[in-house]
């Protein structure tokens, strides 16, 4: 049985509370009783990489604080933990952002992951002042991956494409190590681009069966560009010592979502081009009956955030085994979070963990060391 790997969120999508906090994905963010700032995001992920989590991710979007600020802010108030930062392909140029990702790495002492968020909602995408359509962004994409892949090489790169081109262009300093690719998507555009640059390829949580049929379409696109995919899914958590405290924090979270805020955030996520999306809100149906849609897997936060709307909820056992349910179809990577961020971490870390840990599918994961200073291209070359 091979080790599984744990990372948690860093709510810089205007906060965090004791109720879910709404809105996201192009829709305006709800009221949120914490705010996003530097002290309590460096509470939350200092717990987390004390309790063991292997990252933090930190979402991205007009309804959130920038994420590479927000993370190069908080590696300063933090020891280990790695930060697995959202971005968009397309609101930067490709050499910026290998450069802007090589300099995190190295100057943190190689703790950063990468998201690749391709955008699921044009009206949100004009914001930033890009108006391709859904098909045009992940052939925008595929040529930025590309690029950007190459250059982390040393290589010196030559490129022409329908979106891009570049000359000449070679980073003098290289990350050191590359940072991995995690990226989502359920339409078929996203798979090939996964299948061609992904290391890790990410599902919101649907019941088991549903993400197998995903990890069964993704390994064969990667199969068939020669590469191997590993596959993580984003989930919310509510875990207790006992099944019926975990329901009961469920059903507390759900009687303080109001009929007009369903209806309001519904209406505006329905208008997203996410196919993923599309299959969240399928799986809520837009009403607070029959939530949970699997043992253990219940759907009400979707009804009022856009993005990952489903919570493993039971208790600390009960929770171990839908994690390993998810093992058992191919999933080795858990992208989680709560609300609040900062106690639900706890719950997770001290509960949970250890039970998976008891079973043989956790360990803490060992400490990252610091590099003295950046590798340059001529000694990358040097070492090769």
């Amino acid at each position: 049985m091979s080790a599984l790997k744990f990372h948690w969120f860093l709510p810089t999508n205007g906060g965090d509370g004791r109720q879910v906090v709404g809105g996201g994905h192009g829709v305006e963010v709800g009221a949120a009783g914490r705010p996003a700032s530097v002290a309590y995001l460096g509470q939350i992920a200092r717990s987390a990489e004390q309790l063991g989590f292997e990252a933090a991710l930190t979402p991205t979007g007009a309804w959130c604080e920038d994420a590479w600020l927000s993370t190069a802010m908080l590696s300063q108030v933090s020891e280990r933990l790695k930060f697995l930062v959202a971005f968009r392909p397309g609101l930067t140029a490709p050499f910026l952002s290998a450069q802007m990702a090589g300099t995190f790495q190295n100057l943190s002492g190689g703790r950063l992951l990468l998201n690749v968020v391709t955008g699921g909602e044009s009206h949100e995408q004009r914001m930033f002042g890009d108006f391709l359509d859904k098909d045009g962004r992940y052939a925008r994409c595929d040529e930025f991956l590309e690029i950007v892949r190459r250059l982390w090489t040393g290589e010196t790169v030559d490129f022409e494409g329908e979106h891009y081109r570049v000359e000449d262009a070679v980073l003098a300093q290289l990350p050191d190590p590359v940072p991995e690719i995690y990226f989502g998507g359920s339409s078929p555009a996203a798979g090939r681009v996964a299948a061609r640059h992904a290391d890790v390829y990410l599902t919101w949580g649907e019941p088991p069966a549903a993400v197998a049929e995903k990890v069964e379409w993704i390994r064969g696109l990667a199969a068939a560009e020669g590469r191997e995919v590993r596959f993580g899914v984003r989930l919310h958590t509510i875990a207790r010592d006992t099944s019926e405290e975990a329901w009961a924090e469920a059903d507390r979270l759900l009687a303080a979502i109001s009929p007009e805020e369903i209806a309001r955030v519904q209406a505006g996520l329905r208008r997203s081009e996410s196919e993923g999306q599309r299959r969240m809100l399928a799986l809520n149906g837009g009403s607070k009956d029959g939530l949970e849609i699997h043992p253990h897997l219940w759907a009400g936060v979707g009804l009022v955030r856009g993005g990952a709307g489903t919570a493993m909820v039971g208790s600390h056992a009960e929770v171990a085994d839908l994690v390993e349910e998810y093992a058992a179809v191919g999933v080795s990577e858990f992208v989680l979070s709560g609300y609040p961020h900062l106690e639900e971490a706890y719950r997770f870390g001290e509960g949970v963990l250890p039970e998976l840990t008891a079973r043989g599918r956790w360990q803490p994961p060992a400490s990252t060391p610091h590099p003295t200073a950046a590798p340059s291209r001529a000694a990358r070359k040097a070492a090769s």
